[in-house]
């Protein structure tokens, strides 16, 4: 029986989050991937890359696996009411619920992270806690049918850790030779573990207002909950 794997596509949405995972997912044999938004109109990514939904959330059948990316839209997500109520309906009987990235916080939003282990972009860890998670920093979280990635290019990593759960650990491993993922970074600066402490204090400027803002947006959900 044919896999149903569902991304929610949002505007916004970081496209690495995104295309990552899916090459992998999408490489499975006898696997549907949909990119699932309220409109089949093109949405504009993060980066700027013009990205076009395929399913509407109305039309869209039980998943197997939803996966939520991350990305700067992902505020709005966490107090669209829509959005939420699509990720609800379709968790109660999916067999894997996954994010990547801050993809986990609209997990939150919607009540699933609840007592359970996940994991974000390094940066926003500290925002899971108040939708009831348990924050845990690994690149990849399982708890149950809870799959969360960490920041970004965590979502190969995450994508290839669901693929052995869906199709066995030997064609998992022949997906990540088929696509030659052997990570060799010209820098050890991938985490603020090893980065330099300048490059760390960079990055946090970067993103002090997104966090401001998430910060808020997350009060805001905890809340009216």
């Amino acid at each position: 029986m044919t896999l149903q794997i569902g991304f929610l596509l949002f505007p916004q949405v970081q496209p690495l989050d995104l295309c990552g995972p899916y090459d992998v997912l999408a490489s499975m044999p006898d696997t549907t991937v949909r990119l699932v938004w309220k409109t089949r109109e093109p949405l504009m990514s993060a980066t700027g890359m013009l990205l076009t939904p395929d399913t509407v959330f109305d039309d869209c059948p039980p998943l197997d696996v939803l996966c939520v990316p991350g990305g700067s839209g992902v505020g709005a997500l966490m107090e669209d009411d829509a959005t939420l109520a699509f990720v609800q309906r379709q968790a109660q009987n999916a067999r894997y619920v996954s994010s990547v990235c801050t993809g986990s916080l609209v997990l939150g939003a919607a009540g699933l992270l609840h007592g359970r282990r996940a994991t974000t972009h390094w940066v926003f860890h500290g925002l899971l806690e108040p939708f009831g998670a348990i924050a845990v920093k690994e690149r990849v979280v399982r708890d149950g049918n809870l799959i969360t990635g960490g920041g970004i290019t965590a979502g190969i990593d995450f994508a290839l850790t669901l693929a052995a759960e869906l199709i066995g650990d030997e064609a998992a491993q022949a997906l990540q030779l088929e696509l030659e993922y052997a990570p060799a970074p010209p820098f050890d600066a991938g985490s603020p573990q090893s980065a330099p402490p300048a490059v760390v204090e960079r990055v946090r400027e970067m993103n002090a207002t997104a966090l401001a803002q998430r910060t808020r947006i997350v009060e805001r959900v905890t809340q009216r909950r």
